[in-house]
């Protein structure tokens, strides 16, 4: 084939993957929990982990005050679709082997109470995020990447411990409002989105943003966006739409490589 040979391929012949719609309830029950076993994968892939800490959960498309939640106590590393557990509005395992995180309840079960909107939220005490937030101080439009959460994160300035009542659940929840991530102070970050798919990309691309920051700080004065200009960056790159699309080549990459995840 010589390159007077080739043309252009038409527009609707080229592949573009989008979200999946569903009319079965079993089969979108299926897919989030099945993206939800390969976002903790890839949490535990990206070192998230700190011993039992840390949580991410998909509302369920039937029960929506319900949700699947890793179990506590198992390894991100480890979990499989089968592994996830169902939680209710009180607390009680009503699907699953294992028990709950309390903490991942007292959180979670609030910003999905509060967040129609919001499928999926995720929290861990991810290194950078850790750091970050011991500053009480907010991503700032520092890079590219950060400006996804541009005026679209707020900070939750007051840590009392570990959250195990619902009552700071709320206070997160309020404090969170309607954008998609909150630092909490001395704790980590929590990022939500319409899909398991966006809210896992949120935390992972907000984590590094973290660092990005950390570090430009470090090696002296930094360059901030403009205002207008970070308005333009979050209206192109922080859709969930977007969030979803940016974490298709992270979701191909651990399906490959941990194909059990989905048993």
């Amino acid at each position: 084939m010589s390159l007077a040979d080739l043309r252009p391929v038409p527009h609707d012949q080229l592949v573009f993957r989008t979200p999946p719609v569903f009319e079965d309830v079993a089969d979108e029950r299926r897919h989030r929990k099945e993206r939800l076993a390969a976002a903790l994968r890839l949490f535990g892939r990206f070192g998230f982990e700190e011993g039992v800490a840390g949580h991410i959960t998909a509302r369920d498309p039937e029960h929506p005050d319900h949700f699947w939640v890793n179990p506590f106590g198992m390894s991100f590393k480890h979990i499989r679709v089968s592994d996830l557990i169902l939680v209710n509005h009180d607390g009680e395992v009503v699907d699953g082997r294992y028990h709950v995180n309390r903490a991942a309840f007292a959180i979670h079960s609030m910003i999905h109470k509060a967040r129609p909107d919001v499928v999926a939220a995720a929290h861990s005490h991810s290194v950078y995020g850790k750091a970050l937030s011991a500053l009480g101080t907010p991503l700032e439009p520092l890079t590219q990447d950060a400006c996804a959460f541009y005026e679209d994160h707020a900070v939750f300035d007051d840590y009392t411990g570990v959250v195990l009542d619902v009552e700071e659940g709320r206070r997160i929840a309020e404090a969170l409002g309607s954008a998609k991530a909150v630092i909490l102070r001395n704790h980590g970050l929590l990022t939500v989105g319409g899909s398991v798919d966006s809210a896992a990309f949120w935390f992972i691309t907000m984590e590094r943003s973290c660092q990005a920051q950390l570090a430009a700080k470090a090696a002296g004065p930094t360059v901030p966006i403009t205002h207008e200009n970070a308005k333009l960056t979050h209206e192109q790159i922080g859709s969930d739409f977007a969030g979803w699309v940016n974490f298709q080549p992270l979701l191909d990459q651990i399906l490959r490589t941990d194909p059990d995840l989905v048993e």
